[in-house]
């Protein structure tokens, strides 16, 4: 399990559990999920502006809604506290 073309999922419900602002970022949550055995999507989002105005991009990470709530108690737990989009407490 690992990352996955986002049709792999079929009609499957995706949720948006994680946003990373650097490519480091992104390598470490897709190790991360690689490793507690999830199947992902990763799609290339605006991410908002820089300060002259161009467009920032991000890595935004989509999961299995079932699995949601999961994958961000592990997010938080690994220290990626800003960018995770689910509450670990609900």
């Amino acid at each position: 399990m690992a990352r996955v073309e986002g049709d792999a999922f079929g009609d499957r419900e995706l949720a948006r559990v994680f946003m990373a602002a650097t490519v480091a970022e992104a390598r470490r949550a897709e190790a991360l999920l690689t490793e507690r055995g999830v199947d992902y999507v990763v799609r290339a989002e605006p991410l908002g502006r820089s300060l002259f105005g161009s467009l920032r991009m991000g890595a935004a990470f989509y999961v299995e809604v079932q699995q949601a709530q999961y994958c961000g108690s592990l997010l938080v737990a690994e220290g990626f506290g800003l960018g995770v989009l689910i509450d670990p407490e609900s």
